[in-house]
């Protein structure tokens, strides 16, 4: 049976369901069942298909045999929802765009939608530049310049996808690519081969003994919004998600060359063919060439040879380097995500997770982990259903009977808020019971450069702080990082002991890999945490490990390549 509609869509739609119930003014709790089953569908490892065919669907907490099991079902089935479309009926279609808004959610939406008639994003940004904006009850001055603000974000970011979304794309059209009869090779080149966090298209390059008939299957990809371009050598295609696609067929012994050109930035490319050019040797997509004569290069790794380079990973091909490096050295040896030995940072329905902790710690454990730590929000995030004394015990009490039935380590932690004097958030009596503290900024982000340091400079000193989560709270294409002195930062680290988090959560994928090497080259322990909040979360180190690459990080560098013997001796040492 072929699926009409993804289930990143169907996602999609209970999200708009919700959005425009709440805009309509319905109950709350009919409204938040919609955003529940939203995170629930989407957090669970299994295709909209396999769920609704096995009758799982309807088992689900938040889902069961109701209306929104019905919709699901319609949006399976037929690829609408009458209830759906009957619900947008009501509301232009520019009014969605204002979702997309960071910070501006259904209240606000709702608000300026009745009493300044603004029906898009357009009418927003002029209802803000003209000051109706601020004189709303709500909102005022400051609220009416962070709209602004987040508007100018918005649109500098369209057109650019997070790599999560961009390795999904790429990944289906990769595997229906290699359903076509002759492929000899097949590679995914450009940004997202050097895991870049933001990509803006898909490169993929194909040899084959029949390019045309491949050309003619890429154009014809299901996914397909429009064809761009189809040549003999290049065709383009928008993908229905709003990506662009190039395929680019090569001959099998021109296959080395053209990889190694479209996959290393503009800047590294260049740098190299300087290089090259010193040897009397040219670089293109069709091979090295000495005068007209064709030098045969079988591999990425005999072209760098043949310039004088060391061989160099795809993921640092950035110019930040790399090629200074490789002229002298063989490159380190990147961490491998075979090396990861155990995971932090991992929620569970005792706050805003979607799955119970038997899930998370089963899923973990079936990864081949020796330890998982278990990390909820802390009290203040009462937006996230932070841990309050009683249900923290609860909790613990129940992770001390799934330690009897698991064999994979369970570390209870928490991720407590990092309050804005830079203490945590909670008496020394409960940090002292945990056996990890992920410190995280969530409020606040506005203090300037010098607080916000000093704020997580403090929560470092502190002795229950093990790791310092998602260091500048960025949120990719949607928030930018609040002000902060990196440098000071990473030394206050050196100087306690505390390891950074590498939050492998893709729209935030920090600390930055600009600044690995700045960690690295300090001694500073970094530690990949997926930030997981459903079972699939737990992939996300994928993405984690890309980055920690990127930032020519090592397998000694990461905490959590620790066994589970030198892991307890890290943990405790910090306490």
């Amino acid at each position: 049976m072929k699926t009409p509609m993804t289930k990143e869509k169907m996602v999609q739609v209970l999200e708009e369901i919700a959005f425009l119930l709440e805009i309509k003014g319905e109950n709350f709790f009919k409204v938040r069942a919609f955003q529940n089953a939203a995170r629930i569908l989407e957090g669970h490892p299994s295709d909209a298909g396999t769920l609704i065919e096995t009758g799982e669907l309807e088992k689900l907490k938040g889902i069961g045999k109701g209306t929104i099991a019905e919709i699901v079902h319609d949006l399976y089935e037929k690829g609408k929802s009458k209830g759906y479309e009957e619900l947008r009926k009501g509301f232009p279609a520019s009014l969605f765009e204002l979702f997309k808004i960071p910070g501006f959610g259904a209240k606000r939406i709702k608000a300026v939608y009745e009493k300044l008639a603004v029906q898009s994003v357009e009418g927003l940004e002029s209802a803000a530049q003209n000051g109706r904006l601020a004189k709303l009850e709500g909102f005022g001055e400051k609220l009416q310049d962070r709209i602004l603000a987040n508007i100018r974000q918005m649109k500098k970011s369209e057109g650019r996808f997070l790599i999560d979304v961009a390795t999904n794309q790429a990944g289906k059209l990769l595997a229906y690519l290699k359903k076509q009869k002759g492929i000899e090779r097949i590679e995914i080149a450009g940004s997202l081969r050097r895991c870049k966090e933001i990509v803006k298209d898909i490169d993929i390059l194909v040899s084959a003994k029949n390019p045309q008939a491949i050309h003619e299957a890429f154009i014809q990809y299901p996914e397909t919004a429009s064809v761009i371009a189809h040549g003999e050598t290049k065709s383009s295609i928008a993908l229905k998600s709003g990506m662009n696609c190039d395929l680019r067929t090569v001959s099998l012994r021109e296959f080395p060359c053209a990889l190694y050109y479209f996959t290393g930035s503009k800047e590294h490319n260049v740098a190299v063919r300087t290089i090259a050019k010193k040897k009397g040797i040219k670089i293109n997509e069709y091979g090295l060439f000495k005068g007209k004569r064709l030098i045969p290069c079988a591999s990425e790794a005999e072209i760098f040879e043949r310039v004088g380079l060391h061989y160099i990973p795809p993921e640092v091909r950035e110019n930040t380097g790399e090629i200074e490096w490789a002229a002298e050295n063989n490159f380190p040896d990147l961490i491998e995500e075979k090396n990861i030995r155990g995971v932090f940072h991992v929620h569970s329905t005792y706050s805003d997770g979607v799955a119970s902790l038997e899930e998370m710690i089963r899923s973990a454990q079936e990864k081949g982990y020796e330890y998982v730590g278990i990390s909820d929000h802390s009290q203040s995030a009462k937006y996230a259903g932070g841990l309050e004394e009683k249900r923290l015990y609860r909790q613990w009490k129940e992770i001390d009977q799934l330690q009897k039935r698991f064999k994979i380590r369970i570390f209870k932690g928490i991720e407590s808020d990092i309050l804005r004097d830079g203490s945590l958030d909670y008496p020394e009596p409960i940090l002292s019971q945990f056996d990890f503290v992920i410190g995280s900024v969530h409020s606040r982000f506005n203090l300037p450069e010098a607080e916000m340091t000093e704020r997580l400079c403090r929560a470092m000193e502190n002795k229950y702080t093990t790791f310092l989560g998602h260091l500048t709270g960025r949120l990719l294409l949607s928030r930018e990082g609040y002000a902060l002195n990196m440098e000071r930062v990473i030394q206050a680290a050196k100087q306690t002991g505390a390891a950074i988090e590498l939050n492998a959560q893709p729209q935030r994928l920090e600390l930055d890999w600009r600044f690995c090497q700045t960690a690295k080259r300090e001694g500073v322990g970094i530690s990949i945490h997926p930030d997981a909040h459903a079972v699939s979360h737990m992939n996300y180190v994928t993405y984690g490990i890309g980055i920690a690459r990127k930032g020519w990080l090592e397998k000694e560098n990461v905490t959590n390549t620790m066994n589970l013997n030198a892991m307890e001796k890290f943990l405790k040492k910090r306490k």
